[in-house]
């Protein structure tokens, strides 16, 4: 299974962007206990998962600045 691409992220809308940030964590957690309770786990999961939460999370920060940096211009003007 290839590393998801950045650019269906960037289709979300911030509902859904927030949303699949919360499943991802929740995943994590979910693959951590498995790990601790010596239960099988596919260690390319979390590479997959951590990749996946660093991509959302660069997305939300992107948009968070751009709003920002937005309300700065307006507020000069």
């Amino acid at each position: 299974m290839a590393l998801p691409k950045i650019d269906d992220i960037r289709e979300l809308s911030d509902q859904e962007l927030n949303d699949q940030i919360i499943a991802i964590k929740k995943k994590l957690f979910q693959l951590r206990f498995q790990k601790a309770t010596r239960q099988t786990v596919q260690p390319h999961q979390f590479k997959h998962a951590r990749h996946r939460l660093a991509q959302l999370m660069t997305i939300e920060q992107e948009r968070k600045l751009a709003v920002n940096n937005s309300a700065t211009v307006t507020s000069e003007e």
